[in-house]
């Protein structure tokens, strides 16, 4: 199975720029989106042969999630059932007859860290969120975390140490995920690739200089890794700040 994973930073922009080919050409048999930027109603999307479910944020024009499969699941549901987590529409959980398939849009910590606080009770209580699935069956998730793992998960990571995204707080959330069983698939098959990234700023020029950021994740359970195939993140897909990213499974 292909389950491909992007940050279109508004899928209204991003059907402009070229979404549906990509997405037709990519064929994924899970095709999931975050930061979808609609309400219900403002966007139709004809995807033969797809069942749609989006979730999608009480404010307008930020956050959402879409998640797109060819399989109809046996349950669909959004959020993690905590009210105060579960009104931006960053989460879709599909279960299927091996395995549930989550799509997460990761709260940022933005600038000068005034949402790191609310980040670390969110992170906490989505991997609780996730153990608990787990106890059922095995677990893939995936989207944009907004944090870069290790130092090679960014083009400047001295300067970038203490920024949103990069600070030891975040990171260590993600280093409790691995420690839990967790598996970050593309360092599974590229444990020392340097230089890809999977989000760019949209100033100084950063994609062009390839001074990007890889905070695109497919993580799945442990239990699963023996049916890992291929990761890939096509850094040559344009229509939004990120690309996509993909795993195969089989």
């Amino acid at each position: 199975m292909k389950f491909i994973s992007w940050n279109v930073n508004g899928i209204r922009a991003c059907v402009k720029k070229g979404f549906l080919d990509f997405f037709n050409e990519a064929d994924a048999d899970i095709f999931c989106l975050q930061e979808t930027k609609v309400q219900a109603g403002q966007i139709e999307l004809e995807l033969e042969g797809y069942h749609q479910y989006w979730n999608y944020a009480e404010r307008k024009g930020y956050s959402g999630t879409a998640l797109f499969t060819k399989k109809k699941p046996i349950e669909v549901t959004y959020g993690m059932g905590i009210e105060e987590h579960d009104n931006e529409g960053r989460i879709i959980t599909a279960e299927y007859e091996e395995f549930y398939f989550v799509t997460i849009y990761t709260p940022n910590s933005k600038t000068k860290l005034e949402r790191l606080d609310y980040r670390m009770v969110w992170e906490d209580e989505f991997k609780s969120y996730l153990k608990e699935l787990e106890k059922v069956k095995p677990v893939i998730f995936c989207g944009d975390l907004n944090v870069a793992h290790k130092e090679i998960d960014l083009k400047n990571p001295k300067a970038n140490r203490k920024n949103a995204g990069f600070t030891d707080e975040e990171r260590g959330k993600f280093d409790n995920l691995v420690n839990d069983g967790f598996i970050d698939t593309f360092r599974y098959f590229y444990p020392d690739a340097i230089e890809r990234y999977s989000w760019w700023s949209y100033r100084f020029n950063a994609r062009s200089r390839n001074a990007g950021w890889r905070i695109d994740y497919f993580m799945i359970s442990d239990s699963l890794k023996e049916r890992l195939e291929s990761a890939e993140i096509y850094s040559e897909v344009l229509g939004s700040d990120h690309c996509p990213v993909e795993v195969v499974i089989k």
